[in-house]
């Protein structure tokens, strides 16, 4: 149907909110919301399945703003539509404690379903989650899943090498629930896209197995054609290519750079209002015509929200269904057990426990990034998922760190799955951005890094981690943990499936460790606490206080020491984040106050100052090198003299 009054005042509305919050706040991105208000409401009002009434309903579409710096877009959209978000918080744009910030924030403002705002985060966490629908209808039937998710994506999203891993993965699975308004206006913050992105952007999608259509985006009757063609393709994730205008309706901004980053001027919005047929006298108003048709728009599936409960309570599957959604008890997988004195990889060890919680855990679904046989992210006796058959539960993500990370984060995002992937921990710094997003979103997410240190030898310094145990430490909510051994890895996945407020990642070793008799040594449990005891003496003189492989170290010194006369307590750390989070009472009961610490760890020595309180710390502050691991680590000052000489020193 073409646009009538009705629509153009809806539309116009749009437009009128966003422009005034942006000048309001004398901050923000008012051309992106007016170049889209026509895409966003054909989209909200014809075809999105969402009841306010129950923003987190699970059989609704989900809605990606991924260019995420037009969020009056979204809370226009989610104000008129009937959600918790009232006018006066569209006043009070990007203030404090507002619940409309500058970039949407999910868990922040209901109806936003995921963090966006560096681009192309939104684009991935987009296919994360149409694989997690394509996955869940598998186990459970349309009846009960049967979604889309749409998004805008922006040029700048497309630029992102994320957004072409994600794009890459999503064709190649045929993730056909997923329909992409590409916001087409050939402005970035710079100018004209001309500057630096001339290649056809339809065509590189339409290579990597996507729908493409080319319309423009202004015109009603083109999108709605457009977006029923790609929800009804199946086979193939859509992109809809909308040549749009950047501040769309503004005389003399509308097409230029100058309307992206900065409010339009009280003297442009005068004349925009004029030029759209509003009164220029009046800021965030609504008519009730527009608010009436926008509460309309959501009727049919406010009854599609009741008639889905109602299969769900009558489904032989609504239980299983429901029980996917909560969390893992913990005490019914049948963990394996390690024999004391035997030597095992703790990445062999995470395989072992991967493969104890998935026979009882259906609801975890991950893998790597081409690396499975050495990460163990393998489900064994399980195939592998491809665009023809979900019914798999091993995922390859190729080489794609970026977009892995993103789409796992779309995946937890989605509801239902409890998403890991693994790599190589040098990578990740290819990572880190969704990593961090996942904590700043609060995500259960479950990273699985093997080969954490010069351990792993001869691929010398370009994959020897030597600042990733900090680099990961340093990103808020983040819980890392780098079990010493196989008993501490299992307790390691226990913190990972229960910690259901932020990621978990998991430092695992290539080489082989020692396995502590927990009879003569502290209980592994110990791990939940993020240090504790491994191995005591009577009135210690020094504690030695190392993380993962180094806690071997850590032990042959205190035999050493022994033979000098000297008392070492040994205490393992596997978590910084989990230690910080117990009591200054606990913390001193196992660091011991007043006496002097050694901490031990294959990394930079850089914030070890925290836990030493002026002690020493051994490590490795320069690149690693090529040749056997156990030499490197020699070569390197990870030895057991080292540690001794230390002591001396610190005592004496």
């Amino acid at each position: 149907m073409p646009a009538n009054a009705t629509d153009i005042a809806c539309v116009n509305t749009i437009k009128g909110l966003s422009m005034d919050a942006v000048q309001k706040a004398n901050s923000g991105h008012p051309g992106m919301p007016m170049g889209c208000a026509d895409m966003a409401y054909v989209l909200w009002t014809r075809f999105l399945k969402h009841d306010p009434s129950d923003p987190l309903w699970a059989d609704r579409d989900r809605f990606i703003l991924s260019a995420g710096h037009g969020s009056m877009l979204i809370y226009s959209l989610l104000h008129l539509t009937g959600y918790d978000l009232s006018l006066e918080e569209l006043r009070n744009f990007r203030q404090w404690n507002s619940k409309t910030p500058g970039h949407p924030e999910v868990g922040h403002t209901a109806g936003v379903e995921t963090t966006t705002g560096p681009l192309g985060q939104g684009f991935a966490n987009g296919v994360g989650m149409a694989l997690a629908e394509r996955y869940l209808r598998e186990q459970f039937g349309e009846e009960l899943c049967n979604h889309n998710i749409y998004a805008i994506v922006s040029d700048g999203d497309i630029m992102e090498g994320i957004a072409s891993e994600a794009a890459s993965l999503a064709g190649h699975l045929k993730l056909g629930k997923l329909v992409y308004l590409y916001d087409d206006n050939s402005i970035t913050i710079d100018g004209s896209t001309d500057l630096s992105f001339t290649e056809d952007r339809g065509a590189r999608f339409e290579a990597m197995g996507w729908h493409v259509q080319r319309i423009d985006g202004h015109d009603h009757d083109a999108l709605t054609e457009a977006i029923r063609a790609g929800r009804n393709n199946t086979e193939k994730p859509s992109l809809i290519c909308c040549r749009t205008h950047i501040g769309h309706g503004s005389p003399n901004k509308q097409g230029s750079e100058s309307s992206h980053g900065a409010p339009l001027g009280v003297d442009e919005i005068v004349l925009t209002k004029k030029a759209l047929g509003m009164d220029p006298d009046q800021h965030f108003h609504i008519s009730e015509e527009v608010r009436t048709q926008f509460v309309k728009s959501t009727v049919n599936h406010h009854v599609s929200r009741l008639e889905w409960e109602h299969r769900l309570r009558e489904s032989d599957k609504g239980e299983d269904f429901a029980c996917w959604h909560d969390a893992v008890d913990v005490d019914a997988i049948d963990w394996p057990e390690f024999e004391a004195g035997s030597s095992l990889a703790t990445r062999k060890a995470s395989h072992k426990a991967l493969n104890a919680v998935a026979a009882s855990v259906p609801q975890l679904l991950g893998g790597s990034a081409d690396l499975a046989g050495s990460n163990g992210s393998l489900v064994n006796g399980e195939s592998f998922i491809t665009g023809d058959d979900f019914s798999g539960r091993n995922l390859t993500f190729g080489v794609r760190e970026h977009a892995m990370a993103s789409m796992c984060n779309g995946i937890a995002l989605h509801g239902g799955l409890i998403p890991y992937c693994a790599t190589f921990l040098v990578f990740h710094d290819y990572m880190r951005p969704a990593v961090r997003l996942t904590s700043l979103m609060q995500q259960h997410v479950v990273y699985v890094y093997t080969h954490d240190s010069v351990f792993l030898g001869e691929d010398g310094p370009t994959h020897q981690p030597i600042e990733h145990h900090m680099a990961l430490r340093l990103i808020p909510g983040l819980v890392d943990i780098r079990p010493a051994d196989a008993a501490e890895t299992v307790e390691a996945w226990k913190i990972a499936l229960t910690h259901r407020t932020g990621p978990v990642t998991l430092s695992l070793t290539r080489q082989g460790l020692p396995i502590y008799d927990r009879s003569v040594c502290g209980a592994a449990s110990g791990l939940a606490k993020g240090a504790y005891v491994l191995a005591d003496v009577d009135s210690p003189d020094v504690v030695l206080i190392a993380t993962g492989s180094e806690v071997a170290l850590a032990m042959e010194t205190q035999a050493a020491l022994r033979g000098e006369g000297i008392a070492a307590r040994v205490v393992s750390m596997p978590s910084w984040k989990l230690f910080e989070d117990q009591g200054a009472e606990y913390q001193e009961s196992v660091l011991l106050t007043g006496v002097p610490r050694v901490s031990i760890e294959a990394g930079r020595t850089f914030g070890w100052e925290r836990w030493t309180a002026g002690g020493k710390s051994i490590g490795i502050d320069r690149f690693g090198a090529s040749a056997p691991g156990a030499v490197v680590a020699d070569k390197l000052g990870l030895n057991v003299d080292a540690v001794c000489s230390a002591v001396r020193s610190l005592l004496a």
